[in-house]
């Protein structure tokens, strides 16, 4: 077989392209070449994540660079022969931007152009599961290059020189941490990676294990090296099983190649990783509890001091970083601390991964510099609202976070900038809300979820988030009563201020900030029983606009319980029947009954919502070809 392609064709491999089918259109690829003989002309390359994750399964053909998207297997047999054999791109399977024009390279598509990669620079690109083409991309130099000419303060030296801070939350400087650590009294020292992500929406972590599992690998014997340990573990969630693969394929092809293990680089220096699986507890992403569960006891928090960077693993000293802060390492160490420092803004240096979700065009993972304002990010970036919707929201942070309103759609997304708004960067979650999203139901949700998560061991946690939620369902159920969102504020701040750790401490954050930024639509749920945007199911009522309806009966059809019916004078005698119909003493009768009420009837007449019966399911209002009903 030849060594040189003409054709390299990429098969976005990572989880959300395998959950819609990448390896049946895989297979089908590699069947197609082979029976069209081209399978010594082109290479067929399985990829971690490409960005894109709503428009899976994707495929990258280069030296074109020609991105299809949602491929299926009976579209291969055309790809294969119009375009590796002709030459042609298949336009119908092209993505297409505003303009509805088909974009044929991969870099022209908005999405990716305006994207900045560090973190992300081989996931899509290489195939993870093969250690050359990390290596082929610059793999292992950094390490090479620290073993043989740094002494481990003068790698430290250069991470904080780089401004590069943590990428799971609190955005603690980097190399001050690596500097405590390595000044810490106690042996052995361990390196960890906290690979627990757990926030709802986000996936950055999971997709750098999927699609470039080496650079962290890297990383942690880089960190190794400098703070004086041996030992790494990563400590990844049962969730997430196709990041523990080829990250257990990574880890065993550097053991093979030297990377880890003894004597790496023939320097003497020794590392060593570990993979630890944790059982899915939102918790155990905070530090001690992640220790904890390291250490194979409860996942669950103490409190600090001591800092991990003193005791931690097993009482020892001990280096704790997420997936992406590791990530950034090897391209620091190659193209010095000048350069990253000069990416970004002046205190929040670099780039920063975001996982893009909500109601946006443009799902996926993206990278951008620190620095990028939100506006940039959700239309230059996302492509926008769907269906020309207005911005209304967006939440950092995932459930630890905050809400930007649309009035602060330009700033900065920054540590610093997000924190002043009452938000936090976190991990890297963004879900964008429009204006058919209920702020106080949204607020409800994330304080479910981390009331569900809480370890239950404080009890401003276990005990303040519970009552929280309790006031916040009571609102959303049309139950409020005056008073409540200042109970919510009080219990609020003192649940940041006594909490143990930092899921409770921020478990507030979503409540505070709609309140700050929507206080009007508590308002409306407490003192008007009304739901603004129509989503809390108690408070909503579905009418008929008579100017619109054309009486096609299409909504009478639909209703399940006969709540849809005509309106009659008030001299004819009412009649109800139908599915679910019980009979009324008002002017309304279903059309049923008036079809036998009377043949002389040969005009329909209107029809009217009975509140009474309607069990705001909205089928009535989803079968409206008309946009006759409306949702109050």
């Amino acid at each position: 077989m030849s060594s040189f392609y003409r054709a390299h064709v990429l098969v976005c491999a990572g989880a959300g392209c395998v959950s819609s089918g990448c390896k049946a259109v895989e297979q089908a690829l590699r069947a197609e070449v082979a029976q069209q003989g081209l399978d010594g002309e082109v290479k067929i390359i399985q990829t971690g994540c490409v960005g894109s994750c709503d428009q899976g399964p994707v495929i990258v053909v280069y030296p074109e660079g020609t991105f299809y998207r949602k491929v299926r297997p009976d579209d291969v047999p055309e790809i294969v022969e119009e375009h590796l054999l002709k030459g042609r791109p298949v336009e119908r399977l092209l993505y297409r931007d505003e303009s509805s024009e088909p974009v044929v390279n991969l870099e022209d598509i908005g999405f990716f152009k305006r994207q900045r990669k560090i973190v992300l620079r081989n996931c899509g690109v290489i195939n993870p599961e093969d250690i050359t083409e990390y290596i082929a991309r610059d793999g292992y130099e950094a390490l090479g290059r620290v073993l043989t000419e740094m002494t481990p303060e003068e790698v430290i030296d250069i991470v904080k020189r780089s401004g590069l801070r943590g990428r799971g939350g609190a955005g603690f400087p980097t190399g001050v941490k690596w500097g405590f650590t390595a000044k810490a009294a106690g042996s052995p020292k361990y390196v960890v990676c906290n690979a627990d992500e757990g926030d709802p929406g986000a996936f950055m972590d999971r997709s750098v294990l999927e699609g470039d599992p080496h650079s962290v690998i890297e990383a942690m014997a880089i960190a190794g090296y400098a703070i004086g340990s041996n030992q790494g573990y990563v400590y990844v969630r049962a969730e997430y099983p196709l990041a523990i693969e080829r990250l257990s394929i990574a880890i065993k092809q550097a053991r093979e190649y030297g990377l880890l293990g003894k004597d790496i680089f023939s320097t003497g220096f020794d590392f060593d990783l570990e993979i630890r699986v944790g059982a899915g507890a939102f918790v155990c992403g905070e530090e001690t509890a992640l220790i904890a569960s390291i250490e194979g006891r409860r996942g669950m928090p103490h409190p600090k001091p001591p800092f991990p960077a003193n005791e931690g693993l097993w009482g020892k000293p001990t280096l704790i970083n997420n997936v992406e802060t590791y990530a950034n390492i090897p391209p620091i160490i190659l193209n010095g601390p000048e350069w990253f420092a000069g990416i970004g803004t002046e205190k929040s240096k670099g780039t920063k991964v975001f996982a893009l979700a909500g109601k946006i065009n443009n799902t996926g993972l993206v990278e951008v510099p620190m620095g990028t304002t939100l506006r940039e990010i959700i239309y230059e970036v996302g492509g926008g609202i769907p269906g020309g919707r207005r911005f209304k929201a967006a939440q950092t942070g995932g459930p630890s976070g905050g809400c930007i309103p649309a009035e602060h759609l330009d700033v900065p997304m920054e540590y610093d900038s997000l924190v002043k708004l009452g938000a936090m960067m976190g991990s890297g979650g963004l879900i964008v809300m429009d204006d058919h999203t209920c702020m106080v139901d949204m607020a409800r949700f994330f304080l479910q979820f981390t009331q569900d998560e809480s370890c239950g061991k404080c009890t401003p946690c276990r005990e303040g988030t519970k009552v929280m939620l309790d006031i916040l369902t009571r609102i959303t159920e049309g139950k409020g009563r005056e008073g409540d969102v200042e109970l919510l504020e009080d219990l609020a701040r003192t649940i940041k201020n006594t909490a143990l750790c930092g899921l409770g401490q921020t478990a507030p954050n979503p409540v505070l900030s709609t309140i700050r930024y929507f206080r009007d639509e508590y308002e409306a749920h407490i003192r008007e029983k009304r739901c603004p945007a129509g989503v809390c199911q108690a408070l909503v009522k579905y009418e008929i606009i008579q100017d619109k309806c054309r009486r096609c009966g299409l909504c009478q059809k639909a209703c399940p319980v006969g709540a849809i019916e005509e309106v009659v004078a008030p001299e004819e005698e009412p009649v109800a029947v139908g599915a679910g119909a019980t009979g009324i003493t008002g002017t309304a009768v279903t059309a049923g009954a008036a079809a036998t009420a009377g043949a002389a009837r040969t005009k329909r007449k209107p029809l009217a919502i009975n509140q009474e019966k309607c069990l705001k399911c909205g089928v009535c209002m989803r079968e409206c070809r008309f946009q006759a009903i409306t949702r109050v």
